[in-house]
């Protein structure tokens, strides 16, 4: 029994150390960050600047102008020449006021060519839409959203709505402006859900099988043994991906990888103390605990590493 005991913690220490050697350390401030991507389907040529206007004052390192001239952020400022914004698309969107007291935080890309907004670290977490068409001097702003996963997604069909082609300062297109500056664009949550059943069904068949492989490797082919091995394999695989994918869809990768491994971890113990009081019952010759770990040991080890490849 101490042989059988100290065995398998060794076991459960390798597999501990093959999980933590596919990982990548981590340092401050690394790794994935949460996003927003808008996709503005039919939009026109027209140069358009895009951003999010946010319910808080600041996000991240994103905040609004508090008048201080070095901290104006726009590519005229030598310290942020990489932005998209010259100084009078940037202060277009600071002079614009928001009905609902949503903050321009400085942030704003050219989106016509794109047909993109993506917002890719620390977006706000409840925001508006906000377009703007330098040439005709107009704004399209859409009603409150928000972020509703890690990495949310937006489609906004801009055929639906008149965009502004000239800058003819008419008495009737004066009014038309005044028109679009309050016209309202509707957005519609877009992620892919299809595409992320469909990976998870393909992890969860990939790990099954590839753990049925490998019971037939270690000699389980007794039909009852192999009933047991599937039934087992059914439910804690489709148990730890549901698991994964909610977490990652809520959290994001860094969140998933580090679960991944306690999840598994978890299966590990579990399936290894199933197998070694069920599977000598059903099968025709017997074996130690310690073969039936061995089985558990590489068949998760083996599943891990591809579940975390078709992940990937």
């Amino acid at each position: 029994m101490i042989k059988e005991g100290r065995f398998f913690k060794t076991i459960l220490m390798c597999l501990i150390l093959g999980m933590f050697s596919t990982t990548i350390t981590v340092h401050a401030d690394m790794g994935p960050k949460p996003s927003i991507q808008i996709t503005f389907e039919g939009m026109g040529p027209e140069k358009c600047y895009g951003t999010l206007l946010s319910e808080s004052i600041s996000t991240g390192p994103s905040t609004a102008w508090d008048g201080t001239e070095a901290d104006a952020k726009h590519n005229e400022n030598e310290l942020y020449s990489y932005k998209d914004l010259d100084y009078e698309t940037w202060k277009a969107f600071v002079e614009y006021t928001d009905v609902d007291g949503f903050y321009f935080l400085q942030e704003g890309w050219q989106v016509n060519g794109t047909k993109e907004l993506d917002w890719a670290y620390y977006p706000p977490s409840t925001f508006k839409i906000l377009l703007y068409y330098p040439e005709s001097g107009t704004f399209l702003v859409s009603d409150i959203y928000e972020k509703y996963a890690f990495d949310s997604y937006y489609t906004v069909d801009m055929s639906k709505f008149q965009q502004p082609t000239d800058k003819t300062q008419s008495e009737s297109e004066e009014t038309e402006k005044l028109v679009l500056i309050e016209k309202k664009i509707e957005a519609e949550k877009s992620y892919d859900y299809k595409k992320e059943i469909g990976f998870l069904l393909i992890r969860i068949l990939a790990t099954i099988a590839i753990e049925l492989v490998i019971a037939v490797m270690f000699g389980f082919t007794m039909k009852k043994q192999f009933l047991l091995l599937t039934g087992v394999n059914v439910v804690t695989q489709v148990i730890l991906n549901v698991l994964l994918n909610v977490l990652h869809y809520k959290m994001g990768p860094m969140a998933y990888n580090m679960s991944y491994i306690f999840f598994e971890l978890i299966v590990f113990v579990i399936e290894a103390t199933l197998y070694c009081k069920f599977l000598g019952r059903y099968g025709n010759k017997e074996r130690s605990n310690r073969y039936y770990i061995s089985y558990a040991f590489v068949a998760n080890l083996i599943s891990f590493a591809a579940g975390f490849f078709i992940a990937k």
